[in-house]
């Protein structure tokens, strides 16, 4: 099968495709035949090292966490699951590939697309954890850097949901999107600490740092302490600012099978920014790293 590998750290130019035997799933993993894959900016973060004390990695190493994909067969006391089964969840080898090992997955409904689906798992389960570790709840202000994302518009969604308004920084070209998700949008850069406190007089009980992108030691004036601030942006943030960053939590079927209900029913928005072919990984890491990218990137192998 061709797969997307990097023998070492580095940019964009360390990725390259290869051929690599397709995986044979072990007990409980099921094997998929990828459709869609999942472009998250820890993609880059991992390639070029930066997380190298959070996630250990293994060269030659294949990057991705998420895929849809249809079952090509399955491992010992595998239950309710058959090749042919159309599916999408969390991969346990890397999904920037033709075929992926993977344990927890969900059955992908008939109205959800590829890519949508592909799009769900490390977004929902990433928005629900931190929403959770902030214990937002109804009638309180969360303030979501970064919210125009991929994790940051799933953020939203859940939050205004809960009963929570939301305050969420974006680009300007992303207001109306964010407006249509039910957030109040303000601008980043200088000035964000005014215009935040403007749009949310009553003060923000909450916040989710979605961007890393310089925002947290605001966040942290306009909350008065580092109490409730989660990032899921800026590994050296707990160590600089004492603002814990959030790097994964427990994952189940049961918990994408609610997001992919949430999606098919109209309740959870699912937006595809842009699809790549697998052999343009590295352009999908590069449109991923700059920061300015409404909704989901994704790969097609």
């Amino acid at each position: 099968m061709e797969a997307i590998v990097f023998d070492g750290f580095g940019g964009p130019e360390v990725l390259r495709v290869a051929e690599a035997d397709v995986p044979q799933p072990g007990p409980g993993q099921i094997r998929l035949r990828v459709v869609s894959a999942g472009v998250n900016p820890v993609d880059y973060k991992i390639r070029n090292g930066w997380l190298a004390q959070v996630f250990a990695t293994e060269f030659p190493s294949t990057p991705g966490w998420e895929a849809s994909g249809v079952v090509d067969a399955v491992g010992d006391g595998v239950t309710g699951l058959a090749p042919g089964d159309e599916v999408f969840g969390f991969t346990d080898t890397g999904s920037y590939a033709g075929y992926a090992l993977a344990t927890i997955v969900a059955r992908k409904p008939a109205g959800l697309g590829w890519d949508e689906a592909a799009a769900l798992p490390v977004a929902g389960e990433t928005a629900q954890r931190v929403l959770d570790e902030l214990a937002v709840t109804d009638g309180e202000t969360v303030l979501i850097h970064g919210a125009a994302g991929g994790v940051g518009g799933v953020a939203v969604q859940l939050a205004v949901a809960r009963g929570a308004t939301v305050i969420g920084t974006a680009s300007a070209a992303n207001h109306e999107y964010l407006r249509s998700l039910g957030a109040v949008p303000v601008a980043y850069g200088d000035g964000l600490v005014d215009r935040v406190r403007a749009a949310a007089p009553q003060g923000v009980d909450a916040v989710f740092d979605a961007a890393g992108q310089g925002a947290l030691e605001a966040s942290v004036e306009l909350r008065g302490t580092t109490g409730r601030t989660v990032t899921i942006a800026d590994a050296a943030a707990a160590q600089q600012l004492g603002v814990p960053y959030s790097a994964g939590g427990e994952r189940s079927a049961e918990a994408l099978a609610v997001l992919a209900d949430l999606a098919v029913a109209g309740k959870l928005r699912v937006e595809v920014a842009e699809t790549f072919a697998l052999a343009d990984a590295g352009k999908a890491q590069d449109r991923s790293a700059t920061g300015h990218v409404r909704g989901k990137l994704l790969l097609r192998p």
